[in-house]
């Protein structure tokens, strides 16, 4: 159960990464484009493609580019190729104002932990390559095969590892960008801040405990 009005000093803050710390939408369309091209499928606009991220890339795969459970798995693969090949950096455009904020919340000493539906293989490059990857005690995505990618998964498995290390989940929050996100973590008991930046709408921030337009606000409720 969510607790009544949760607020810092948080014990624990878990954050999301695509749209929340990184605009990685280009880099993830360009890649989807070529998958579906590769896949003999048409290519949706630009801003139909955007539906794409934040949910598993699996389930988008079904739901809006309406494949079958063999196709998405292929699909995925083909993805995942891609992904694999051209590195971290078209998905490292990072939000102004974010690095430094996740380096002075690891300064202050509070653990991080990042719950992505992006592939835990590809989420660890990406923090290398921006340099904070040694800011978070936990660096948790999805499995390759999308067995866990589902954002309640992804939570749980954070969760889990940040228990087997000992640290204090008494007062956690999830900081996302999308409903998933905040459906995910509530399902753990697990309070919300939603942030304006990424890409989800307004309508997708019922069930946050709050709602930020700027990493100046985010920073005053977490730091």
């Amino acid at each position: 159960m969510i607790r009544k009005n949760p607020s810092k000093p948080w014990s624990c803050i878990l954050f999301d990464l695509d749209g929340t710390i990184t605009d990685s939408a280009p880099g993830i369309i360009g890649r989807l484009s070529r998958t579906l091209q590769a896949m003999g499928r048409p290519v949706p606009l630009p801003a139909e493609l955007v539906a794409f991220v934040g949910p598993p890339i699996l389930d988008g795969f079904r739901d809006v580019a309406s494949m079958n459970e063999d196709e998405a798995k292929e699909a995925l693969v083909v993805y995942r190729g891609l992904a694999a090949s051209e590195g971290p950096q078209d998905d490292a455009a990072v939000y102004p104002g974010m690095l430094g904020l996740v380096r002075a919340l690891h300064a202050a000493g509070i653990p991080l932990a990042l719950a992505t539906s992006k592939s835990e293989v590809q989420a660890n490059r990406i923090l290398d390559h921006l340099q904070i990857a040694d800011c978070f005690a936990v660096i948790c995505g999805s499995s390759e095969d999308e067995t866990r990618s589902a954002k309640a998964d992804v939570v749980e498995e954070a969760l889990r590892r940040l228990r087997e290390q000992g640290i204090d989940l008494s007062n956690i929050v999830l900081v996302g960008d999308r409903e998933h996100d905040i459906i995910g973590a509530g399902e753990h008991g697990v309070p919300a801040i939603m942030v304006e930046w990424g890409y989800g709408s307004p309508a997708e921030a019922l069930g946050a405990i709050a709602v930020v337009h700027s990493v100046d606000q985010l920073r005053a409720l977490l730091l």
